[in-house]
């Protein structure tokens, strides 16, 4: 497997790329893991790179942060009710056209930060996602070339406040999603050559027990869809993130308690590694 990543203090990270269980330094080729390395097709650069001997390791990597595999995406846009028994416990039928809804791009941190539980925030929800990051600017793209945009893949967790997400705040979805730290990424970006986006297992688990588990393949719109359908309303750009949606299980269901300070959230999709942040209080 090959993987980009980011190692070190918030604010100070430094782009690696993980190749098995080796990472290397990307600080030759670059200074981040942005919108312009990926945009310049950073992947093949990396690659390259390594198979003439021009990276070093970074023997010190086990012991650093890890930090989200993209730096500050200019856009996270977020898909609702994607996963048909979500949508059900949910109260919804399946949509007919992909919900959006945006996350602000501050909400995002790394993989195994703290998940900070804000004042007033009884209903606190877990939401893991299968993430998509765009590597080519995606403007009235048909579905059939849609994969072509994207960089690679990772997993996501939208964080979510289910009061201020519904009517009692005036029923506006990014209102209940966009505090800090409600958008956890990583721990990797997984180039989209080495993904097949259609049948990933997805799964979330709450202090140790088991809470979602399901595949992409129950996906409603499957992420080539989805990125024709957003390109005609947003031009995406390199370094955005979408976020697919979630399967059922989540504790909007009734089925499971909100997220309560010192509850340990776990969550993966296979192939992309998995997340586990601690739930704070604010």
């Amino acid at each position: 497997m090959t993987a980009l990543l980011r190692l070190g203090d918030p604010g100070a990270e430094r782009p690696a790329l993980l190749v098995d269980d080796r990472y290397y330094d990307l600080t030759p080729l670059t200074g981040d893991v942005d919108a312009a390395f990926l945009a310049a097709d950073g992947v093949a650069t990396a690659r390259r790179a390594l198979a003439e001997g021009r990276l070093t390791e970074l023997p010190d990597a086990a012991s650093l942060r890890v930090g989200a595999p993209v730096a500050r995406p200019g856009a996270v846009l977020c898909i609702g009710q994607n996963y048909a028994a979500h949508a059900a416990e949910s109260g919804s039928a399946p949509p007919e056209h992909p919900i959006l809804f945006f996350k602000h791009p501050n909400t995002v941190v790394g993989p195994f930060d703290d998940i900070v539980r804000p004042d007033g925030a009884d209903a606190l929800d877990y939401e893991v996602e299968l993430g998509v990051v765009i590597g080519t600017a995606a403007w009235h793209v048909a579905e059939a070339d849609a994969l072509a945009h994207v960089a690679g893949y990772l997993v996501g967790n939208d964080v979510s406040e289910r009061t201020w997400q519904r009517s009692e705040s005036g029923g506006q979805w990014s209102k209940g999603k966009t505090a800090p730290t409600f958008c956890p990424l990583g721990p990797w970006l997984v180039p989209a050559d080495e993904v097949d986006p259609t049948s990933l297992h997805i799964w979330s688990r709450i202090s140790g027990e088991p809470r979602q588990g399901s595949s992409t393949a129950d996906m409603v719109f499957s992420v080539a869809a989805l990125i024709a359908d957003l390109s005609r309303y947003v031009r995406l750009e390199p370094g955005d993130v979408i976020l697919t949606g979630t399967p059922e299980g989540v504790a909007m269901s009734g089925r499971f308690p909100y997220l309560a300070a010192d509850d340990v959230v776990e969550v993966g999709v296979d192939g992309l590694g998995a997340q586990r942040s601690a739930v704070v209080a604010g």
